[in-house]
């Protein structure tokens, strides 16, 4: 549920990327924070673990201007994506107004991405949020690593694993690279600005 504060006039957008462990959820913000770095007026927070990248969240919050001449303030999370971190997944998720699902293409994943997805769609339930009413992006990331020799999901079968009944929009991406990680960032802000504007006046 977006933060609407009617007397300043602004609107605070929260977007989640989960997924599994080492999926490349940290690697999109940090590359959307390298890009857009003169647009940002905030330090990205990034907590690490021995076992796993991103302990908590990062927290990466950006200016995109006026809709309905409210100011609009996007704020981006990751959840941690080991499972035994899963209270902490669902405690990011409280208030979410649009997701990325970051999905790891190796073939070894393909599981793991599955359960995540499951665990997402249990985790929502918890606030009695509906995964298919969700503004969501699908990103299948690592798809450079098909040039290293190294066994891939084809993207078809990614689809029927995750994306067949949510019918989401999906991308092949690269996070290392930055490869497609824009127009995922770009999907998911116009889905979910799109789904809070009749909560604007």
């Amino acid at each position: 549920m977006a933060l609407i504060n009617v007397k300043t006039r602004e609107v605070q957008i929260k977007i989640v990327y989960y997924g599994p462990g080492r999926g490349g959820k940290t690697t999109n913000l940090e590359y959307i924070n390298k890009k857009y770095r003169d647009q940002i007026k905030t330090e990205m927070v990034s907590l690490k673990t021995q076992d796993d990248r991103t302990l908590f969240f990062d927290f990466l919050p950006f200016d995109v201007g006026r809709i309905k001449g409210f100011d609009v303030t996007i704020q981006l999370y990751t959840v941690p994506g080991q499972v035994k971190y899963n209270a902490t997944r669902r405690l990011v998720l409280r208030g979410v107004d649009g997701i990325v699902f970051v999905a790891d293409v190796q073939k070894e994943q393909r599981r793991k991405n599955i359960e995540s997805l499951n665990q997402l769609y249990e985790n929502l339930e918890t606030y009695s949020i509906d995964l298919f009413k969700m503004p969501l992006v699908m990103q299948y990331n690592k798809i450079d690593l098909k040039n290293s020799g190294i066994e891939i999901l084809p993207t078809q079968v990614l689809q029927k694993d995750l994306n067949s009944v949510l019918g989401a929009p999906a991308f092949e991406a690269s996070a290392v690279s930055g490869g497609n990680v824009i127009p995922t960032l770009k999907k998911i802000i116009t889905l979910t600005l799109s789904s809070i504007q009749d909560q604007l006046f």
